[in-house]
């Protein structure tokens, strides 16, 4: 009797991005940061742009950006990231360049910076990671923390009063006529990260395009400062989080709508 051999053909449906290094990180458990890595290297490696991209990496938890993409990279001074991406760009302007920036870094030191990148219509991308706190340096309050949201400084909730209103940086990034798209997204469901992977994947293209200044906005969960499971961070970011920075797009430029059509 012939013994019967049952081939199952392996099929890969989850592997590492080319431009994700097989290093451990040091991000905490059940931060997004993880995931807003991932979602940019695949549309790297999607556009076929890898060996040409430099990243800019932030002062913050993102400080070891330049450590995890498997791409050319360099550090920033903080909130200079834009600054840097600018010269880059110019100097070399067959480049990819991109910033990855966190709230402290961007709507805070960094606020002149992305204004004036983006007034200039520069033709580079951000990737703005929204956790509304400090996560680097204990959970202080930042210039994205909520109205009545405990912080290590703000141990009684935000004060409006006293410390003013949180800063929706994608409405005022859009409202510069130098940016050509900019957008607001989230990680904190599939449904929610697939559409920040095409906001990503668009992002490049537009600066791929010659079209001037991109920028994706990322709401992002941080459990340990903000003192939550990672699951209830999630749901944190839908229940308290959306309401206030709703999600979609605040600038699309002329012709850019039809560049978020291609696949």
């Amino acid at each position: 009797m012939v013994a019967l051999e049952t081939v199952i053909e392996e099929q890969v449906v989850y592997a590492r991005p080319a431009s994700l290094r097989d290093v451990p990180t040091h991000y905490c458990p059940g931060c997004t940061h993880g995931i807003a890595h991932r979602l940019v290297a695949e549309v790297l490696d999607e556009l076929g742009v890898r060996e040409r991209t430099i990243g800019v990496s932030p002062v913050g938890c993102a400080v070891f950006a330049y450590k995890y993409f498997n791409i050319d990279g360099c550090e920033a001074a903080h909130g200079r990231a834009p600054a840097m991406a600018t010269g880059l760009k110019r100097v070399s302007p067959d480049a990819v360049v991109f910033t990855y920036q966190g709230d402290g870094d961007l709507a805070a030191i960094g606020t002149a910076e992305i204004m004036h990148v983006a007034a200039r219509g520069e033709n580079i991308t951000t990737i703005f990671v929204n956790n509304a706190i400090y996560g680097m340096t204990g959970g202080q309050m930042a210039p994205t923390t909520l109205p009545g949201q405990r912080t290590k400084s703000s141990p009684t909730g935000r004060d409006v009063e006293l410390a003013g209103f949180p800063m929706r940086m994608a409405e005022l990034v859009g409202s510069l006529p130098g940016a050509a798209y900019v957008t607001r997204r989230s990680l904190h469901n599939v449904k929610e990260i697939n559409k920040a992977k095409k906001a990503i994947r668009a992002a490049f293209k537009v600066q791929l395009a010659g079209m001037g200044f991109a920028m994706v906005e990322l709401l992002s969960s941080c459990p340990t400062n903000w003192g939550l499971s990672a699951p209830e961070a999630l749901q944190w970011i839908e229940d308290v989080m959306v309401p206030y920075y709703p999600l979609g797009d605040t600038k699309v430029a002329d012709g850019v709508d039809a560049l978020m059509k291609e696949r």
